[in-house]
């Protein structure tokens, strides 16, 4: 079995890869809230982000980590 470490980047042949653009539904949240995931409650804090994936899942997303890694789709 392979086993691969925390901070040790194996040498591997590793190829490129772009995520696909997959519009979700999102809403910021202007209170603390809680939802209830796949993987039980979550609860965040005020300002974080609404989340509806694409099979109907809702989950939350932390402020920063919603504006590093999305962009508001306008129209």
């Amino acid at each position: 079995m392979l086993e691969f470490k925390k901070g040790e980047i194996p040498v591997l042949d590793f190829q490129l890869a772009i995520k696909k653009p997959v519009p979700l539904r999102c809403v910021q949240i202007l209170e603390p809230f809680k939802v209830e995931t796949m993987e039980g409650v979550l609860e965040a804090k005020s300002g974080d982000y609404l989340m509806i994936g694409i099979k109907g899942e809702m989950y939350p997303c932390e402020k920063k980590i919603f504006e590093e890694t999305y962009e508001i789709v306008k129209g």
